[in-house]
């Protein structure tokens, strides 16, 4: 398997990036997962909860959970009740910076008996199916990590050597290069896995990784292939693989930088104390979205691997606005910044109040991404503005290393473009990413999904909302509000809708989901003969 982003650790409640969830779920596992039409399965659960069998509560103030009997974790200790509350925690401890924080607080875990759990919500809670669940819902054993809560999780050396319950057992690990796992003999599914090994290797970038699937055959599966839909056809066309493309909510996005990167507050720049010198004003931004050509991105790079869209979230239909926008008019945004005050020097870029307007905009090493920068920056130049375009080699920005100046989530610069995918049917773990308890910041080890660092009293009332709002309407109607809310602010600017593509060799037989990691059913993975 090729993964151009290389994992950097193995403990998924530190997993900031997809690639280390990915590389995570090849030896942990959560309770249930969801399958590609977003039904639930059981994976640990020996059942589902449901209001039938009373494991479900009526009004959303509990759900019970019962473990598969007699699954072991790798080193030969069962699996049990104890381990899920230790999970819940462990999360919850705002000393450990775990990322999966958000869905672990706010509720109870009790242990009913040494298979059974009971999650107390403190409110109605109508996305049950979170903790525990998809790809934050991964358990750690307790007894190897229990020495390590809070502040001394860092430092656990399970973190790179992990012991989980899954159809593969660690085998080694180079960081930002290669996974090795082999077989679980004792894996709790009869007859599966079907490999004897597994080797998930790391790095490169997404043209080679396709190649090496679609044209060559070398490894049996490529992630996150994002490469012009052009090439994918020319490589398909060599008879060896195909991509698989399956729809979903990730959204390619530019994101605007609500604090000054440039500031250094209490040891952290870009601090929710400072205010952006440019972005802060309303002109500024609104004229940045109307200078996202959208259209020729998916046009030109994209193809059926990216859907332009004014939405940032997009799936599932029932949760998409038709009064979201975005217009790609560079005779508008010159208009709108003239209005604003903003004039034209003997150069062309345009300044205020003795402030150029010029940013510097980054994403990860990435052909497509360098080619929307591109197009960005073109159309930026006609309403004068500079840009500076700087490319991060993705393990460095998508990496959790807390001493790494260059993460996306530390977001030293002004503006930057990356794909915040979406793994669950439901958009409440998705769209947290606004609120203002989720920031990213030194306090959190910038483990906080608000990367943007925007904040709104009313988005914030819309989520709270949101989590105890049963009827599901309604419920439908404030998601979308908040979609309008971040849209309309324009600290994001939504350029395509990514269904997920990943090459397949052609006799590889693979489930693949939008709505979890790909590898939430990789027990299940065979190749044909």
């Amino acid at each position: 398997m090729l993964l151009w982003q290389a994992p950097t650790l193995l403990n998924p409640h530190f997993a900031i990036g997809t690639k280390d969830q990915e590389a995570s779920r090849i030896f942990y596992e959560p309770l249930a997962a969801w399958d590609p039409e977003g039904n639930l399965v059981p994976v640990l659960a020996a059942e589902l909860p449901d209001l039938e069998n009373g494991t479900l509560a009526r009004d959303g103030s509990s759900v019970t959970w019962k473990l598969k009997p007699n699954v072991k974790w790798h080193d030969g200790e069962p699996l049990t009740a104890d381990d899920l509350v230790f999970n819940w925690q462990y999360a919850a401890d705002t000393a450990t910076a775990a990322v999966t924080i958000g869905s672990y607080r706010d509720m109870n875990v009790e242990k009913i008996d040494d298979l059974t759990v009971r999650v107390q919500f403190n409110q109605p809670t109508p996305f049950w199916a979170n903790a525990f669940v998809g790809h934050r819902g991964m358990i750690i054993p307790k007894h190897l990590f229990e020495a390590y809560k809070g502040d001394k999780s860092r430092d656990a050396p399970t973190n790179l050597k992990p012991i989980g319950t899954g159809p593969y057992k660690f085998v080694a690990f180079n960081l930002g290069d290669i996974v090795r796992g082999e077989l679980n003999p004792d894996y709790h599914v009869a007859n599966q896995p079907y490999f004897d090994s597994i080797e998930m290797k790391g790095g490169g970038d997404a043209v080679s990784a396709a190649r090496a699937v679609l044209q060559t055959g070398e490894y049996d599966y490529a992630w996150n292939i994002q490469v012009e839909d052009e090439i994918l056809k020319r490589l398909e066309a060599g008879g060896k693989g195909h991509v698989l493309i399956a729809p979903g909510g990730d959204i390619e996005h530019i994101q605007l930088n609500t604090c000054d990167p440039s500031t250094e507050v209490d040891g952290e720049r870009s601090s929710i104390k400072t205010k952006h010198p440019l972005l802060s004003d309303t002109a500024v931004r609104e004229a940045l979205a109307h200078l996202v050509d959208r259209q020729s991105v998916q046009e030109y790079i994209y193809g059926r691997t990216g859907i332009a869209t004014g939405n940032f979230l997009n799936n599932p239909p029932r949760y998409r606005s038709n009064t979201a926008k975005a217009e790609f008019n560079i005779e508008k945004a010159n208009q709108i910044l003239d209005e604003g005050g903003w004039k034209r020097g003997p150069d062309g870029i345009r300044a205020k109040d003795g402030k150029r307007l010029q940013f510097v905009y980054q994403t990860s090493i990435n052909q497509p991404r360098q080619k929307t920068q591109a197009i960005v920056k073109q159309a930026c130049q006609k309403a004068g503005i500079e840009v500076e375009l700087k490319s991060v080699t993705p393990s460095v920005f998508f990496s959790s290393d807390v001493a790494n100046p260059d993460t996306y989530s530390k977001f030293y610069c002004d503006l930057q473009e990356y794909n915040t995918t979406m793994p669950w049917p439901d958009p409440q773990p998705f769209m947290d990413q606004f609120v203002s308890w989720e920031i990213a910041s030194k306090a959190n080890k910038w483990q906080g999904r608000n990367v943007t660092r925007w904040t709104s009293d009313e988005y914030d009332k819309a989520f709270r909302a949101a989590q105890s709002e049963l009827d599901p309407v309604k419920r439908a109607a404030l998601f979308i509000r908040m979609n309008d809310m971040v849209c309309k602010a324009h600290n994001v600017s939504p350029i395509v809708n990514r269904p997920k593509a990943q090459a397949l060799n052609e006799k590889l037989r693979a489930m693949i989901t939008s709505w979890d990691n790909d590898l939430s059913h990789l027990g299940s993975w065979y190749r044909e003969a």
